[in-house]
């Protein structure tokens, strides 16, 4: 750990150096050494994008039995490239009706919703953008900026197709963020901070096994909240043609697309940091790279997930989806909250916490499943003696000519 100490430290005094050979003021230093950081995860980002397409595309052909881009390179690898190329050259085109500043700020406001979310992500026990107190909450906030990009994008671009998009997404989106934060406060109280690296220090058992369900939870909300399959009604193409991004083209309507996969892969990438560990693992307190290593090798795990996801199941229907979120993950989410509150609290420094605080998440999951039953038995009892009422037959066309 004290080379890579010493191997920041020397970068940073030489960037330093460069800077005082140029006469510039002292606090300038500071400002440019920020920028760096900004430019190198922001670029780290972008660029990943190109390789998930390639990914999704390849396991997506492979569950549906097909080769997937083949052509273009060495297993395809330059198919991504050819896109981005065929994108950037695409003609921009802007409606004579919509609203343009909104228009145009839209999809960079959706890219940079899910960029600010990777300035606080620790790729390891000393390399992350920055280290905050506060940084759960300053990804409950940035994450939020999604939905308003959608807003903009579908209420300014004067469509009505648009427009439904971007009512759906606040029917969506806005509803699914109560069981995403929720559960997203569990791991705070295990961990005792806000701290999105202090969460993972203090993951000695990960907190899967402490709260499998708020994790399953968050992991649902996390796929809800992105617009995936099967809550993908944002954009049903089959239902409302595009969504909210039907007039954009070109590097526009790329970049909701980028910040769709870099969103989905950020999403995989939460979930191991609060609930897996992170990038804990075998030695990874002295060697900073095998932390990266693990923590990517569990985010492509679920982002495997989300891929199989999208590949296999089917669009639910708007009702159902807000159904199940205010009917079923809200109250539970709740629930679990305070039942890992009172447990937590119960057992802080007691060699019973872990079993005590997975058996309680076994009993809610059978209580639950009981719940269940029963109300699904009802409801089965509603449809058998549920009588439709007798439809009026029109009389015989030869008795209303008589």
């Amino acid at each position: 750990m004290e080379i890579w100490d010493q191997l920041g430290e020397w970068l940073a005094n030489l960037i330093k150096t460069i800077l005082g050979a140029l006469n510039l003021p002292l606090d300038w230093n500071i400002v440019v050494l920020k920028l760096i950081g900004v430019v190198t995860v922001a670029t780290f980002g972008l660029l990943l994008v190109i390789l998930l397409t390639w990914i999704e595309r390849k396991v997506a052909a492979r569950f549906q039995d097909r080769f997937g881009p083949n052509r273009a390179g060495p297993f395809g690898l330059l198919q991504a490239i050819a896109d981005m190329i065929k994108l950037i050259t695409k003609e921009d085109i802007t409606p004579s009706g919509a609203d343009k500043i909104a228009f145009n700020i839209a999809p960079i406001l959706g890219v940079v919703s899910v960029l600010l979310i990777w300035a606080v992500i620790p790729f390891s026990s000393v390399w992350f953008g920055t280290e905050i107190n506060v940084g759960v909450l300053y990804i409950a906030a940035v994450g939020s900026f999604g939905v308003i990009s959608i807003l903009m994008a579908g209420w300014s671009s004067n469509n009505k197709y648009a427009l439904l998009g971007a009512f759906r997404s606040v029917a969506q989106l806005v509803s699914y963020e109560v069981p995403l934060f929720l559960t997203l406060l569990v791991p705070v109280l295990l961990g005792r901070t806000m701290g999105v690296n202090g969460i993972v220090k203090a993951q000695d058992t990960w907190f899967v096994i402490l709260a499998p369900l708020p994790a399953l939870i968050f992991f649902i909300s996390s796929l809800a909240e992105i617009g995936r399959t099967p809550f993908d009604l944002l954009e049903a193409e089959s239902e409302i043609v595009a969504g909210f991004h039907i007039e954009y083209s070109g590097m526009k309507y790329a970049m909701f697309m980028a910040g769709e996969f870099l969103h989905a892969f950020t999403i995989a990438v939460l979930t191991a940091i609060l609930f897996f560990g992170g990038w804990q693992g075998p030695g990874a307190a002295e060697f900073p790279l095998l932390g990266l290593i693990y923590l990517f090798a569990k985010s492509f795990v679920f982002y495997f997930l989300v891929i199989w996801i999208r590949t296999t199941l089917p669009r639910v229907r708007i009702d159902h989806m807000l159904a199940f979120n205010w009917k079923f993950l809200t109250p539970l989410s709740l629930v679990l909250l305070m039942v890992t509150a009172l447990l937590e609290k119960a057992f802080e420094a007691d060699a019973l916490r872990i079993p005590v605080l997975f058996g309680a998440n076994l009993l809610v999951l059978i209580i639950t499943v009981q719940i269940l039953r029963i109300v699904s038995k009802r409801q089965q009892r509603e449809l058998k003696t549920f009588e439709p009422r007798p439809v009026a037959v029109p009389p015989p066309a030869e008795e209303v000519s008589a």
